[in-house]
């Protein structure tokens, strides 16, 4: 290795819960953007924000959170 460089960190870990409230966020962020009118547009977006990064239960948990927020 080169004396002058120094070898890069591991990237920090990112706790589940920490990603699933940080998807969380950005998909209420995105769904009181649009303003959608059913929850099934909201199921859409929050579909799209979490590409498969979450299991069923958790999604579900998110749309309905994201819809309780919409709908304020």
């Amino acid at each position: 290795m080169d004396p002058h460089r120094t070898a890069a960190l591991p990237a920090a870990p990112i706790c589940e819960g920490n990603r699933a409230q940080y998807l969380q966020l950005v998909a209420t962020a995105r769904a009181v953007a649009v303003q959608p009118a059913t929850e099934q547009q909201i199921a859409n977006i929050v579909r799209v924000t979490v590409d498969d990064e979450v299991d069923t239960g958790t999604f579900a948990a998110i749309v309905s959170d994201v819809t309780a927020a919409v709908r304020r």
